[in-house]
């Protein structure tokens, strides 16, 4: 496990669009997955501990930002050939387990992480209603900690203030976790 960091948020850069397909075969794309008031675009994985541990608060946080008009979409992009635990079928375990309330969708070519520069899971791209990024930071402080339910909740505030402003925080947390499986082929 490669321990990543994520970048500097480039405030202002548009999200860019996407087709794929979810746990059971439903097309997506940025357009049908945005909110009124933005989106929250996800890089997570099965595998990951830094994933593990923040499930069940990023289900509680994506819930909550649905009441201020941000919709969330998570992607995978894992190697699953390499990782069998990110598999389509663990995909689909995992999104029943956590009843996850946004679309959890397969990039099997790699091409959309690529494209919005993901590094890790998780990655968080947080854009306002006109699709501009304005969050690139943690879930919150707890790390690989399952337990850490008082953390403030850095990535659900700085949605919120989206929300309400169009504006994310000037000062933003890299997120942390494990680095993307590229294929090598």
């Amino acid at each position: 496990m490669a321990l990543m960091e994520t970048p500097i948020c480039d405030f202002g850069r548009p999200a860019i669009d996407f087709t794929l397909p979810d746990i059971n075969g439903v097309v997506h794309s940025l357009d049908s997955c945005k909110g009124k008031n933005g989106l929250l675009v996800m890089f997570i994985c099965n595998h990951c501990p830094y994933v593990k541990a923040i499930q069940e608060r990023l289900v509680r946080d994506t819930r909550e930002l649905q009441q201020h008009g941000i919709e969330s979409v998570a992607i995978m992009s894992n190697d699953v050939s390499t990782y069998a635990d990110d598999s389509l079928e663990n995909m689909k375990a995992i999104a029943e387990r956590f009843n996850f309330p946004f679309p959890y969708l397969f990039d099997e070519s790699q091409q959309v992480a690529r494209t919005y520069g993901a590094i890790c899971t998780p990655d968080f791209f947080g854009y306002n209603s006109n699709l501009e990024l304005q969050y690139r930071g943690r879930l919150d402080a707890s790390g690989t900690n399952r337990d850490a339910d008082d953390s403030r909740r850095d990535l659900f505030e700085a949605m919120k203030q989206v929300s309400m402003t169009g504006n994310g925080p000037e000062q933003q947390i890299p997120s942390i976790g494990c680095s993307l499986k590229w294929k090598t082929d």
